[in-house]
């Protein structure tokens, strides 16, 4: 009889048991919000009481002077701009009009150098001197056409006078005009080809002759290439100097096939170049290329720099993000993020008694990355307005592993 009694009490508390389990269960309700975050139906008092419990023994308690020495910022989550964006690579170029080939219109022998590559020159300033008996031969001719000119000029106006005055023969007056003009033409190609060698007219009629002709830069800009030596005979169109104007220097970058679409006018480029210690730079769409190039297929697209103060060099590489989109996200400092392996945490923050704080890490899900911010989701449950550590993440997990060493011992 005393089994049998014993027997049913036992069957009675498991049947309470079982009941109040079954109702606990089912009030426990989840849901998700808009940024893929665990948020419980229950009152907030509810939850964090039972985050204490989850995180009890991963809790770091700091007071006010240690957050101050460690420099970290206390306050609640909140969204900001994350700029969706198509990584590209491309190099620095400048315009076809902006880059120059200097070259010598007459075969001749290098009489001197003026330059040396990196110079910064003016247009018409001169580079080199070229020199060649067929320099002075042009100069000679020209004063001897000239001269003659100037007596067919004074016989042709003497038979139009005659002719005009009935006294002078038809046939004598063009014939005075005809070896007048074709006399006046000669000169005049002497005249341009002279000018073309970058000498002048004017002194060779007056006996001034030279045995040297200057080579003279095209643009202003700077020197990129000598491919010339003392004394070294050159052909004409022969390449003497290369001369580049960085003044509307801009990244010309290529876009893939898939990507192209994404791409347009006026849109933001946040741009780095290794060679000069992979400082952000901004430049802006200001063309879009029209054909393919082939291996890869890829879309040209130029770029306008904004802040050119740096060195900056034709042919740098270059290391691009294209902003097409700004999308907002509740974000963190990457400062306040800390990746353990392949897991990411942030630190959430309560205020304490005496001025203290407690910290208890949560882990994470990173969605994406901007401008030196993260942008990303709760793994597990949370508040409303919570407070979160805005830096040191390192510093925290640092001191709380160091914690949990010393109570381990």
């Amino acid at each position: 009889m005393k089994n049998l009694n014993l027997y049913i009490i036992a069957i009675v508390l498991t049947t309470v048991l079982f009941t109040s389990c079954k109702n606990t269960s089912s009030k426990d309700t989840h849901q998700h919000d808009d940024e893929g975050n665990h948020t419980n139906a229950s009152n907030a008092d509810e939850k964090e009481e039972e985050e204490e419990e989850e995180d009890h023994g991963e809790e770091l308690t700091l007071t006010n002077k240690q957050l101050n020495i460690l420099n970290i910022k206390i306050d609640t989550l909140t969204k900001r701009n994350m700029n969706g964006f198509i990584q590209v690579n491309g190099q620095l170029g400048v315009p076809p009009q902006n880059e120059a080939v200097v070259t010598t219109t007459l075969g001749a022998n290098i009489n001197s150098i003026k330059v040396i590559e990196g110079d910064k020159v003016r247009k018409g300033q001169v580079l080199a001197y070229v020199s060649h008996p067929d320099i002075i031969s042009l100069q000679t001719d020209y004063l001897q056409t000239y001269n003659t000119l100037l007596f067919l000029e004074q016989d042709y106006n003497r038979q139009k006078k005659l002719y005009d005055a009935k006294v002078g023969s038809g046939r004598d007056y063009q014939q005075a005009k005809s070896k007048f003009s074709s006399a006046k033409g000669l000169a005049k190609g002497y005249e341009s080809q002279l000018r073309l060698l970058g000498l002048s007219p004017k002194n060779a009629r007056e006996g001034n002759i030279v045995q040297i002709a200057p080579i003279r830069s095209s643009i202003d800009g700077f020197i990129e290439k000598v491919q010339i030596k003392s004394g070294q005979f050159v052909q004409p169109q022969t390449p003497l100097f290369e001369v580049v104007n960085t003044e509307h220097i801009h990244a010309d970058l290529m876009v893939f096939e898939k990507d192209i679409s994404k791409v347009k006018d006026g849109q933001l480029v946040k741009f780095s170049i290794e060679a000069l210690g992979n400082e952000e730079m901004i430049a802006k769409i200001y063309s879009v290329g029209k054909s393919f190039e082939e291996g890869p297929k890829a879309l040209h697209v130029h770029a306008e720099i904004e802040n050119k103060d740096k060195n900056l060099i034709p042919g740098m590489y270059v290391n691009a993000r294209i902003i097409t989109e700004s999308i907002e996200k509740q974000a963190l400092p990457e400062d306040a993020v800390f990746q353990e392996g392949e897991k990411y945490y942030v630190f959430t923050a309560k205020k304490e008694r005496n001025d203290t704080w407690s910290f208890v890490p949560k882990e994470v899900v990173v969605n994406s990355r901007s401008d030196g911010y993260i942008a990303f989701g709760f793994k597990d449950t949370i508040t409303s307005n919570i407070l979160l550590a805005q830096s040191g993440a390192y510093y925290l997990m640092a001191e709380m592993k160091k914690s949990e060493a010393e109570h381990s011992h």
